[in-house]
């Protein structure tokens, strides 16, 4: 299995053990805002722990560790700049494979530049994309979102991320890949089922966001059970947990 989207720098050593033993084999752990951003020095920082220390502490425990790294619309510091111009190098790293996570949270205008910037450099280096959207006025957030998308990037590179009820069926008209979050108080692991069951697998991948916030670094591997339980085929469980996101990520 590959989990789509986690924030390994949140976790503890034994959470890539517990994630190893479950049969996850990879994870793409993706740049956010675990700290006060308040400046460029500290994005980077937290960029280069991603990249340095989580690949090793995840690799110790049988668990390949990619990265997405950007600027995170919780992570602008005022010299957000330098960041931007750092992330060209930064993504010729050997185990980055795509810019995130970017997005919006609130729509103000100085996400609306970030973000806009970001995709203008990943269109250009046909670099992949994971793409936030926010836990408040989701719905609202993900057509600002979704519009700029439309007009900034080609959508095989898009991968639009948190994808809840709310959203799912916007999400579907577009030829983005889809992450499902599976986390407590986003979507559970029956709720996953209900929505696969009725959207298909196709462009969909699991991820777990595992995080500081509520989280279980397991629940791919249990929505995986609650899928084969709901009679799912092994193709259709295999695309959702494992090739749909490889193909994406080039894993």
């Amino acid at each position: 299995m590959i989990d789509a989207h986690v924030h390994a720098d949140t976790r503890p050593y034994e959470d890539f053990e517990k994630m190893a033993v479950a049969g996850v084999e990879k994870a793409v752990s993706c740049a956010h805002d675990p700290l006060r951003m308040s400046t460029s020095d500290v994005v980077l920082d937290h960029i280069n722990r991603i990249m340095e220390n989580d690949t090793k502490r995840a690799a110790e425990n049988g668990l390949k560790l990619y990265a997405a790294v950007g600027i995170h619309p919780r992570s602008i510091s005022k010299d957000w700049e330098r960041v931007l111009h750092e992330l060209p190098a930064l993504l010729e790293k050997e185990n980055v494979v795509a810019v995130g996570e970017i997005g919006l949270e609130t729509t103000s205008d100085i996400e609306k530049e970030v973000l806009k910037k970001q995709l203008k450099l990943a269109d250009e280096l046909n670099m992949k994309v994971v793409v936030h959207t926010p836990r408040k006025n989701k719905s609202e957030v993900a057509k600002v979102t979704a519009s700029i998308l439309e007009d900034m990037i080609d959508p095989s590179l898009v991968q639009l991320d948190h994808i809840d009820s709310s959203i799912v069926d916007m999400a579907v008209e577009h030829d983005w890949n889809l992450g499902m979050t599976v986390q407590p108080l986003k979507v559970s692991p029956d709720e996953a089922v209900s929505m696969l069951r009725e959207y298909g697998v196709d462009r969909f991948v699991l991820d777990s966001d595992m995080s500081s916030s509520p989280s279980d670094p397991l629940s791919v591997p249990k929505t995986v059970h609650k899928m084969k339980l709901a009679g799912f085929t092994a193709r259709e469980i295999q695309m959702v947990s494992h090739s749909n996101a490889a193909e994406f990520y080039g894993i």
